[in-house]
């Protein structure tokens, strides 16, 4: 009987983490064009030094951060792809997901300080560890750069 209601609890887990967690990954991605397209007026380099014949105006350190936490499919279905080996897509739409938005945030700074370029953009990654040892809780990204207005000397 307990293992019975165990299984049970494990399967309407399953099955919720599967498709609320679907149904807010697929809002977030689209969140995500919706953003990036309002700010693709801004350019984003990670060269370290300006370009000769550039103009700089002002500059100031930009930085987005995001942590994205897993949900209960995703931490099943890499356990059981651990059994066997290979990718594991579902993580790879998480930092996916992260990486875009600390960059949306950062270039959402970037817009508020006037700015039209971030140079020399980095972007550092971590895993943030859940209640079990060695299990994901989620992935952490930080975006970040130097946001300046800039214009180049031949553009006019």
């Amino acid at each position: 009987m307990e293992l019975a209601i165990a299984l049970g609890i494990t399967l309407v887990m399953l099955i919720l983490g599967f498709s609320i967690g679907s149904r807010n990954e697929t809002a977030h991605f689209r969140s995500l064009a919706e953003r990036e397209e309002a700010y693709s007026g801004i350019m984003v380099s990670d060269l370290k030094r300006i370009p000769s014949g550039w103009q700089v105006t002002g500059s100031t350190l930009v930085v987005g951060e995001v942590v994205i936490a897993t949900d209960y499919f995703k931490v099943f279905a890499s356990s059981l792809r651990n059994l066997f080996g290979g990718r594991i897509a579902s993580y790879e739409k998480l930092v996916e997901r992260a990486r875009r938005e600390a960059i949306c945030r950062m270039l959402e700074q970037a817009q508020q300080a006037g700015a039209n370029v971030v140079w020399n953009v980095r972007i550092e990654t971590a895993t943030i560890t859940g209640k079990q040892a060695k299990k994901s809780g989620g992935v952490e990204v930080i975006a970040y750069g130097t946001a300046m207005k800039a214009t180049s000397k031949s553009a006019g």
